[in-house]
């Protein structure tokens, strides 16, 4: 029995998960602030800015009217650009009945907070964080639109609404797993975007292979260091959401973090690479966050620091990275807090 979803909104990964639902035999009503975008999407069946040369199913529909998209709806899909995460949640309020599933795939913090999208999602809604299902892992929108094989993760507190988002998305090329650490998936997803941008600076630089496998494996136990401080589980690092998409951002030109790495270890502006690029690129956003959480905490974050002095402060790429390698020596492997294992393995 077909069921009606609604999506938030009708960027490229919005689209890409409307077209996953669209398969799975469900009706998607996608929300747009954008008249002329809705209009296409419903008259021809594309989204040519966000996904050229890809063709929608006629079960995805656009509207304009956060009302018309979410009334009736079984679930509802939140996959806004992080900055606008707060005032999309505040807008669904008014429609929203707490019988309605909520899953978010935002992979961003709120800057002027350091909130975690779930966080922010409760409470705009005024539910329980736990509640809240996150999807995230290796899964760029030009493949999962052209039904490539595709693996992800679905994380909640709550396991009924894990399973829930894992039967709602999973398919035969599109598959699901569960897992209960949402604090963990939801960091790996943001915090992995500040890595893709400096292993895009690295390749821009010229660096080769062998400085972007040295940046990405620092840079996965940095994001594990910060994680497991914030009370994440170790291992949700080592998984999907973690080193599955840290390689899968820092990696490929399809990944927007690495393209604007990369045009910014070439010489270019910040200002020019956004300009050039025409959509967010979360993890700018997210190394001005990351840096003050690393702050605020007093956890050692050598990548994002260096990448917030080359986006905030006008620092030059190339002696950033110097100034990187040419840190004081230390062992590689960090000894995890007894209390922390036992956390996770009691």
């Amino acid at each position: 029995m077909s069921e009606k979803i609604a999506v938030l909104v009708a960027g490229s990964w919005g689209t890409a998960l409307a077209s996953v639902l669209a398969a799975n035999n469900n009706d998607v009503s996608v929300w747009t602030r954008n008249e002329q975008q809705a209009a296409e999407i419903n008259e021809k069946h594309t989204n040519e800015h966000y996904l050229p040369g890809s063709v929608l199913s006629e079960r995805i529909m656009a509207t304009t009217d956060m009302q018309v998209a979410v009334s009736g709806a079984k679930a509802v899909v939140i996959v806004a650009p992080s900055a606008a995460a707060r005032q999309v949640a505040r807008s669904l309020k008014a429609f929203f009945t707490k019988d309605m599933l909520i899953v978010h795939a935002i992979k961003g913090f709120e800057t002027e907070t350091l909130k975690r999208m779930s966080t922010v999602i409760s409470e705009e809604l005024e539910v329980a964080e736990g509640d809240i299902a996150v999807l995230s892992g290796p899964s760029h929108a030009e493949e999962v639109v052209r039904k490539c094989p595709t693996t992800v993760v679905v994380a909640s507190s709550n396991e009924k609404a894990a399973q829930a988002a894992q039967e709602l998305f999973m398919n035969s090329y599109f598959r699901v797993y569960t897992n209960r650490d949402l604090l963990g998936v939801e960091l790996s997803g943001a915090l992995k975007n500040i890595i893709a941008l400096g292993a895009g600076m690295s390749d821009g630089l010229g660096f080769g292979d062998n400085a972007k496998a040295a940046l990405l494996t620092r840079g996965l136990a940095e994001i594990t260091r910060a994680g497991v401080e914030m009370g994440a589980n170790p291992l949700t690092f080592s998984g999907l959401a973690g080193i599955g998409d840290l390689v899968v951002t820092a990696t490929s030109r399809h990944s927007r973090n690495w393209r604007a790495g990369s045009l910014l270890g070439q010489g270019q502006k910040l200002d020019d690479v956004l300009e050039s690029m025409g959509m967010v690129v979360e993890g700018i956003r997210t190394t001005k966050a990351a840096y003050a959480i690393s702050q605020k905490l007093g956890v050692q974050m050598p990548i994002t620091e260096v990448l917030y002095g080359v986006l905030f402060e006008g620092r030059d790429v190339r002696k950033a990275v110097e100034a990187l390698m040419g840190r004081d020596p230390k062992t590689e492997m960090e000894v995890m807090p007894l209390q922390t294992w036992e956390q996770w393995h009691s």
